[in-house]
């Protein structure tokens, strides 16, 4: 099993140019589903086959909802196949607004609120949770923004930040980390905070348990929202996108940063159910589940992301995380 002490880890170009044994990178794999579990209730998929591959897989993420917004299908399907998967959340989402206009919310309970519904997540996902412990420092708005809050995440030194995950590590030893790129995803200082102390965490790490393979979420990359705010409007919907859509096309085509396609399009569910359950920070009813899962299988079956750092040999693109690993 590769992972393990003393491997140097070595960073991977965010500009791929491999030939395309896979097909085209520009569009997902239309792989038939073969897995015995297909066809069966999300909850039983969830419970069933848990025999432990020896695998390990560790999200890294700034708020709770973070994991069921990205990569939350994917991490499904792992756990249905065996890996053991842990969600490691660095701050308590306690400066969160409250998303849901049919939610009436307490502020003095917000933050104990935040930490019931990561744990029905938690459970909907089938994976293990550590809370990092650390404050949420909000988003601020304002030119110039305000400073940050005293002793939040992303105030904090970063040393300061960084120990609690290289324990994490150690304790779990993943031989796979996910986490956000440099920019956060977007802008919000816990997000670009999460990254740093991720990317610190795994290299202070290394001595005594080297991570094989760090992946960025590319969750929002501009083929996937095009692909599926055209398959809103054919099908007479509301798209959940069009707001980005002018602001997407100025921008440069970044679907190059995609190397890993995971095929995780009946798990969708599940990522649905999940995200619900962040009931505060969700409208249940809101625009994001106006396209059916079963139009956006069909449009885009995968969850993408960029792998960022890697002890393998460059094998080009792939479509599994433990690529090489098995």
């Amino acid at each position: 099993m590769t992972g393990g002490p003393f491997c140097a880890i070595v960073p991977v170009t965010r500009h791929f140019g491999y030939p395309n044994r896979l097909g085209s990178l520009s569009q997902p794999h239309h792989r038939k589903q073969t897995s015995p579990l297909a066809g069966r209730p999300w909850r039983q998929r969830v419970i069933l086959a848990r025999v432990d591959t020896g695998l390990r897989l560790m999200h890294v993420h700034a708020h709770p909802d973070d994991e069921a917004s990205k990569g939350a299908a994917s991490t499904a399907k792992y756990v249905a196949e065996g890996v053991r998967v842990k969600v490691v959340t660095c701050t308590g989402g306690e400066r969160g607004d409250v998303l849901n206009p049919g939610l009436s919310v307490d502020p003095a309970r917000l933050a104990l609120l935040r930490r019931e519904e990561m744990a029905r997540a938690a459970q909907i996902l089938g994976v293990e949770h550590a809370w990092l412990g650390f404050e949420d420092s909000g988003f601020p708005s304002g030119d110039p923004p305000p400073p940050l809050p005293q002793g939040s995440f992303a105030e904090i030194d970063l040393e300061v930040a960084v120990g609690p995950l290289v324990e994490q590590i150690l304790q779990f030893r993943p031989q796979v980390v996910t986490t956000y790129d440099e920019n956060g995803g977007y802008p919000h200082p816990d997000h670009i905070r999460c990254h740093e102390v991720t990317m610190a965490a795994v290299a202070q790490a290394a001595p005594l348990w080297q991570v094989s393979k760090v992946y960025y979420h590319q969750t929002f990359h501009q083929q996937k929202v095009m692909a599926l705010h055209e398959a809103a409007i054919s099908n007479g919907l509301e798209s959940p996108y069009a707001d980005w859509i002018d602001d997407i096309l100025a921008r440069p085509d970044d679907s190059h940063l995609v190397t890993t396609r995971v095929q995780c399009g009946e798990y969708f569910e599940i990522r649905d159910a999940a995200l619900k359950a962040h009931e505060s920070q969700i409208d249940p009813a809101g625009h994001w589940f106006v396209l059916p899962a079963e139009i956006a299988r069909q449009v885009w079956p995968t969850e993408d992301f960029e792998l960022a750092l890697s002890v393998l040999p460059d094998q080009g693109p792939e479509d599994d995380l433990f690529a090489g690993l098995r």
